[in-house]
């Protein structure tokens, strides 16, 4: 950065070198300039957090998308091989071990939108995910329900 002396010899040399007459044209043309400047930048800083925001946005929907079809997939009741608690010719659902394994599992909470103007579609499609989210965990829900026991 330039220190004062180095001003002071800048300044002069270019009044010498344009003249008094000039000086306040190249002042004010320098000015516009560096404003100009300051908004492209600014703009090309906002361009380019709005394309991090909605690749991360992105991320997160396909995350969500493989985290639903895993559950999809893990919900697939297939016979487990008989353990030494069962006998050997029985075997057990999945379906039964897990319902026990979910009533002490924490709930699921899903992250908040963020407070971005978004298009129309994104927003069709954000509420979409949530609406599949949330009939997921009410038929998790009634899945884990003792069915045999009365309500208190």
């Amino acid at each position: 950065m330039l220190s004062i002396p180095h001003m002071v010899v800048l300044f002069v040399l270019v009044l010498v070198v344009f003249g008094p007459q000039k000086l306040p044209e190249l002042a004010r043309t320098l000015g516009k300039l560096m404003a100009e400047f300051r908004k492209a930048s600014g703009d090309f800083k906002g361009a380019f957090e709005e394309e991090m925001r909605t690749i991360e946005r992105q991320a997160v929907l396909n995350e969500r998308k493989k985290a639903e079809s895993a559950a999809a997939a893990a919900t697939v009741t297939a016979p487990e091989p008989a353990t030494q608690g069962t006998a050997p010719g029985t075997e057990t659902l999945a379906a039964e071990t897990d319902s026990e394994h979910r009533a002490t599992e924490a709930p699921v909470i899903a992250p908040v939108a963020e407070a971005v103007a978004r298009g129309e579609e994104q927003r069709i499609e954000e509420q979409q995910v949530r609406e599949k989210s949330e009939t997921a965990a009410v038929s998790t829900h009634a899945q884990d329900a003792p069915h045999d026991q009365q309500p208190a």
